[in-house]
């Protein structure tokens, strides 16, 4: 109790809840808001200044673009390590709805063999022409794989091992 006295700091007499409601515990350091809203807060501040420094800087044209970019370096260069800021145009409620069924259409269904159309899931073996395979036709001979081998193989051979020519020795 002393020591308290002595520095002037108070230590608060119980948890204090996120003033955001998300039931996570805040600090004073924080404005009272947990660590996730604060950053988060915080982020969005960041984004504001920029938005209002680019479009003051698009109204004003290139007068004063010097000092603003400056300013929008130094805002942009300390996040640059911890978030990366994506710019999204703004869409219409119908590109909204057809942006959604797009994503919906890219889901791939389950794996399956391309020979027999067997469902693989985790087993598949991927072949070296591209495509996955069952335990049954796995082997390129059961699915008549149209990757050349010999080929790969002979590359592999010349490449491991360059042919070395001595430099020609002169007579005595």
């Amino acid at each position: 109790m002393e020591s308290s006295k002595e520095t002037g700091c108070q230590t608060p007499e119980g948890p204090i809840l996120c003033i955001n409601n998300c039931g996570f515990f805040g600090s004073a350091a924080t404005m009272n808001m947990c660590s996730k809203c604060h950053k988060d807060m915080v982020l969005k501040q960041q984004q504001a200044k920029l938005a209002a420094s680019s479009i003051e800087k698009i109204v004003n044209g290139s007068s004063m673009s010097n000092e603003i970019e400056s300013t929008v370096d130094g805002a942009v260069g300390m996040q640059a390590g911890a978030v990366e800021l994506k710019v999204v145009p703004a869409q219409t409620s119908g590109d909204l709805l057809s942006g959604q069924s797009s994503d919906v259409k890219g889901k791939e269904g389950p794996n399956r063999c391309t020979t027999c159309c067997k469902r693989v899931g985790l087993t598949g073996f991927s072949c070296r022409c591209g495509n996955l395979f069952c335990s049954v036709h796995r082997y390129s001979d059961k699915h008549n794989c149209p990757f050349d081998y010999r080929t790969a193989a002979q590359d592999a051979i010349a490449k491991a091992n360059p042919v070395v020519k001595a430099g020609k020795l002169d007579k005595i």
